[in-house]
């Protein structure tokens, strides 16, 4: 094993100690109990099984055969998420083929970043996340499960999902995704036609053809952002079906994959091969979760999310270790924006299972964990296909389809996986390099405040910002605004970066999973609302980040900044319009984005 693999786990292992005993604690009582629906009052069963047909209603009242909970993301607005509809109906006859049965439990939440980016909808979609763990935990509430299925594709709704069943960590979880839609406009093409439309170039009417290009029918979008990080993650923890992640909707394949996961969950309950999720999340498939991070070159918000995520399992991970794991773990892949190709072409040159196989014959994955599958994760250096009709799994290509997408160990795109911890007299940040070329990563400018998103595109309007500066954009935190993606800014800093100048960006917002040609710092820790001292940042104040050295540094000494006053911004118009006044606890109790920014594991801590 990878000596910085094992000294990372090893810290997490003695870090969470104790949060992990308690959570586990509470996983055993709740599994001591067995089936719970067998010692339901007579009534409350009745209302649970009125609609069943009869023999299903037969097996569960008997409570010998496996009641299966379906948690579904579904809806028809999410082309990621359309695909889903048809997948109880699998579900349920594959169940019943299997001698368990299987219920629809609840839908969970499911919003569009693409569809809100830029607009005040964003706002409330890093909180989506924690709503969707409690609708979860609503949906499985009833105590009449014995395992569960999450249906779920895109960027909160799996870390919702994960969350919200992990505080039913007794129960055998299995992730079903839908997949990705076929490829449609080229990512490099799809970039160009915004930027000139940003520039005034070509009108709404080449914009909108071009987007509609790309994104085009059923399924993830196919670039590499947090949705198709999110399967590879739930991939590499062992909570998909092995090779599950990238393979097309509405497919003979697809479909034969949903059917399994049905008899698989089923087969690992009580009694059989029983595989609860607490004991397939643990310390060590979680660093196996931050390793496929780094070598794919994955999205930015998992150092919020997977943060989160462990924390409900009692797990605390932090910037140190995904910073340290980086210097170990090469990049083996180039998805858009890394690079050119998008998920498909990932998948047709080896995909998951060429990647996993790489990793663990380098000792950079712990092989010896629980999974879906069953024990060890090497079953995931596999790959499904249909033999004569039936599902089966064969070897993971030996060698990559496409070196330019993907590499084996012995030739990687970089030696590290491109995601550095910044750390200097402003606090903590993170900032992904994989994607920025070499002379950009080091950038010394002035700085040019702003609050708002539609500040910078303003003044980029205005012409003010064809010059040399670090953008610094505040008030952009879980407390401040609920932490929207600031994906607007990406062409404008793009294009100012092609046209010679020397930018950067520094905020405590997000940014897309999707970018990264720009050097940016981002999840800025403590937050200007937290007093942080990006809030005391000021124009004209000389910066410098170095995303080598994994350094930020100002011109101005500590005590300086601390003396001048705390800025004055008017949060009001975030506070409401668009469901955000419901939201304002949430704002009120967010963690800060190295803890998760989770309002309800921040709660529970308290």
């Amino acid at each position: 094993m990878n000596k910085t693999l094992a000294t990372v786990t090893e810290r997490i292992r003695a870090r969470s100690r104790a949060s992990r005993a308690a959570y586990l604690q509470r996983v055993d009582t709740d599994g001591a109990q067995g089936p719970l629906r067998a010692g339901l009052p007579c009534a409350n069963l009745a209302h649970a099984y009125a609609a069943q047909p009869a023999a299903d209603k037969k097996l569960l009242f008997a409570a010998r055969s496996p009641n299966i909970a379906i948690v579904s993301a579904y809806n028809d607005m999410l082309s990621a998420h359309q695909p889903l509809a048809r997948f109880p109906a699998i579900i349920k006859q594959a169940a019943r083929a299997h001698g368990a049965v299987a219920q629809f439990a609840g839908g969970v939440p499911a919003m569009c970043d693409g569809v809100t980016q830029g607009e005040a909808g964003m706002e409330l979609s890093l909180f989506s996340r924690d709503v969707i763990a409690m609708a979860t935990a609503v949906a499985l509430s009833h105590k009449v499960f014995d395992a569960a299925l999450c249906l779920g594709v895109c960027d909160k709704i799996v870390p919702g999902l994960l969350m919200g069943t992990l505080t039913f960590g007794h129960l055998p979880v299995i992730f079903v995704p839908a997949g990705p839609m076929s490829s449609g406009l080229g990512n490099d093409e799809k970039s160009r036609v915004r930027q000139l439309f940003t520039q005034g170039k070509v009108g709404r009417d080449a914009l909108l053809e071009a987007e509609s290009k790309a994104y085009h029918g059923p399924g993830t979008c196919t670039f590499y952002g947090t949705a198709n990080s999110n399967q590879m993650l739930m991939e590499v923890m062992g909570l998909h079906l092995p090779g599950a992640a990238f393979v097309h909707p509405d497919t003979p394949l697809r479909d034969a994959l949903t059917a399994a996961a049905a008899r698989r969950v089923a087969e690992i309950t009580r009694d059989r091969y029983y595989t609860p999720l607490a004991r397939v999340v643990d310390e060590k498939s979680v660093v196996n979760g931050i390793v496929g991070l780094l070598a794919t070159g994955g999205s930015t918000n998992h150092t919020i999310h997977l943060v989160a995520m462990a924390r409900a399992a009692g797990i605390l991970i932090n910037w140190d270790d995904f910073d340290e794991l980086s210097t170990a773990v090469p990049l083996l892949a180039r998805i858009y924006p890394n690079g050119s190709a998008d998920v498909n072409h990932f998948h047709a040159a080896g995909g998951m299972g060429f990647l996993l196989r790489e990793l663990l014959a380098g000792g950079l994955l712990h092989e010896e964990v629980e999974t879906a599958a069953g024990p060890g994760l090497s079953r995931y250096a596999q790959e499904p296909w249909l033999n004569e009709g039936s599902l089966d799994w064969r070897p993971a290509p030996a060698q990559s389809g496409d070196e330019s997408v993907l590499r084996p160990l012995s030739r990687p795109f970089s030696a590290d996986g491109g995601l550095k911890l910044i750390r200097g007299e402003l606090g903590r940040a993170v900032v992904k390099i994989s994607a920025v070329k070499p002379e950009h990563r080091r950038v010394s400018a002035p700085a040019l405040v702003f609050d708002s998103q539609q500040q910078m595109n303003e003044a980029y309007k205005r012409g003010e910002l064809h010059r040399d500066f670090i953008a610094v954009l505040r008030h952009q935190g879980p407390r401040a605004n609920g932490m929207p993606e600031l994906h607007k800014l990406t062409p404008i800093l793009t294009i100012l970066q092609e046209e010679g100048r020397h930018v950067a960006l520094v905020t405590d917002g997000r940014m897309s999973g999707a970018s990264g040609k720009v050097p940016s710092a981002i999840h800025l820790t403590p937050e200007a609302l937290a007093g942080g001292r990006i809030g005391k940042i000021r124009d004209g104040d000389a910066l410098t980040l170095d995303c080598e050295a994994g350094t930020l540094a100002i011109g101005v000494s500590s005590a300086e900044l601390d003396a001048r006053p705390a800025p004055r911004v008017d949060l009001s118009a975030n506070a409401a319009g668009c469901g955000r006044e419901l939201f304002g606890i949430f704002r009120q109790t967010a963690g800060s984005a190295e803890e998760g920014a989770s309002p309800a594991l921040s709660t529970q801590e308290q």
